[in-house]
């Protein structure tokens, strides 16, 4: 009984979060869901403190990097880097495409795959517009800095949330996922870069007039929290590579780091504290701890022992089968359901799959690289992408889903062959 009852619900918010009728913020059908879920004994008050312990640090460390990357936008640290990288393309239109891509991903590794496809983008919008060039070309440079969000958010723990839940879960550290994922998120770089010219080639200009463009210098509203700015991600960043050492969750390290920005943005002038507060995602605290309550749930429909089967039939085959196999069944679910209950559908397969050591860590963090990529596949692939997609609108930007798919479709299936493939040999992953 509770099998059948288990998948409605899990259909029924994914459909309210993903169509969001009349604005509804994604918290609320997540927590109803929840809600009933335990309600009805779908699951257990017991299946709460769990999803609570995988997710709190997740969530946190995901609010923090927002707060942080808004006061950045906020002073025009963003702006700032995106002149630089404009001017430093010596008017090749080949250059500033290609350094665009380089930005987002620099931006993504570091702000999470959010902060890159939310904040950038609209700054890489205004920019291309502002150089006269032709709707195609803009059209071109905005699908492309999307893509590089998602797909090179593999490199740190904290680049993309469903990382962060994924390194929670089987309790890899920030160190040791970072030693594996940077070589592999150079190589979805590499594919992606590779992939995103041979389809817009046509569109790029060969040569582009950025004498039009402000100075870097002028984009900057507030210098002195600028320089701060700088010191408080010096500090983030080694937070982040002593956190492992010292048993420090990754929230605990963004979390100073943004309440000591936030403290030096008390004193300017460009940035209004109470009010970036108000903007925080807080709703994904929501989110996340009743969306995973609903995706518990799911055990009782019996989903959870079926793909931990698949999974270890995949395995059997040799690590590397297990590795592609995980990750394009991430990508397919993310694909369909949304990347952020398949992480947690997928951790859970893995963990019921009896699979240990290499294989294990393989199936991780293949399930975190489908997760990251498979969004791309379709719109409604993550929470970011539904965003931004509204973000261009209001620019007067629309892109239809038939296009988006197309596109999709044809960019991220090799790029995902590219990137798994690096993982097996980082891994020392053999069929």
């Amino acid at each position: 009984m509770h099998g059948p009852l288990a998948v409605l619900l899990f259909v029924g918010v994914l459909v309210l979060v993903i169509w969001q009728p009349r604005g509804l913020s994604i918290g609320w059908p997540a927590a109803v869901g929840g809600g009933l879920a335990v309600a009805l004994g779908v699951v257990t008050p017991a299946d709460v403190v769990a999803v609570v312990r995988i997710v709190w640090d997740a969530t946190g460390t995901f609010v923090a990097l927002i707060l942080i990357s808004l006061v950045l936008d906020r002073i025009g640290f963003f702006e700032w880097a995106a002149l630089h990288m404009a001017r430093a393309a010596r008017g090749s239109g080949l250059r500033l495409f290609m350094y665009t891509l380089a930005l987002g991903a620099l931006v993504a590794a570091f702000f999470a795959n959010d902060g890159a496809a939310l904040i950038l983008t609209p700054i890489v919008y205004e920019q291309v517009k502002a150089l006269r060039l032709p709707p195609a070309t803009i059209l071109a440079f905005v699908m492309a800095g999307g893509f590089v969000a998602d797909s090179t958010s593999l490199p740190l723990v904290v680049s993309n949330l469903v990382n962060i839940v994924s390194a929670d879960f089987f309790h890899i550290g920030f160190v040791a996922y970072a030693t594996r994922m940077v070589p592999v998120d150079v190589a979805a770089f590499a594919a992606s870069l590779l992939a995103l010219y041979l389809y817009f080639h046509r569109h790029l200009p060969a040569a582009v007039d950025t004498a039009g463009l402000k100075a870097p210098a002028e984009a900057i509203s507030d210098p002195r929290l600028f320089r701060l700015s700088w010191l408080v991600l010096g500090l983030l960043l080694a937070g982040y590579l002593t956190s492992q050492e010292l048993h420090l969750p990754v929230s605990v390290v963004a979390g100073t780091a943004a309440a000591l920005l936030l403290l030096f943005a008390a004193h300017s002038t460009a940035v209004r504290v109470g009010s970036l507060l108000r903007e925080a995602p807080w709703k994904i605290v929501v989110f996340s701890v009743g969306m995973y309550v609903v995706v518990f749930g799911l055990r009782q429909a019996g989903l959870i022992a079926l793909l931990a089967r698949a999974l270890s039939v995949a395995a059997g085959h040799g690590a590397a089968a297990g590795i592609f196999f995980a990750g394009y069944l991430a990508a397919a679910l993310s694909a369909v359901m949304n990347n952020m209950p398949t992480v947690m559908v997928g951790a859970l397969s893995i963990h019921a799959s009896g699979a240990t050591g290499l294989s294990r860590l393989g199936l991780a963090l293949a399930n975190a690289v489908g997760s990251d990529l498979g969004p791309k596949i379709t719109p409604i692939g993550s929470l970011a992408t539904l965003l931004w997609l509204h973000v261009l609108e209001r620019r007067g930007v629309r892109i239809g889903w038939g296009y988006y798919i197309r596109v999709g479709v044809v960019l991220t299936l090799p790029v995902l062959a590219v990137t798994l493939a690096a993982l097996c040999l980082v891994l020392g992953a053999r069929a």
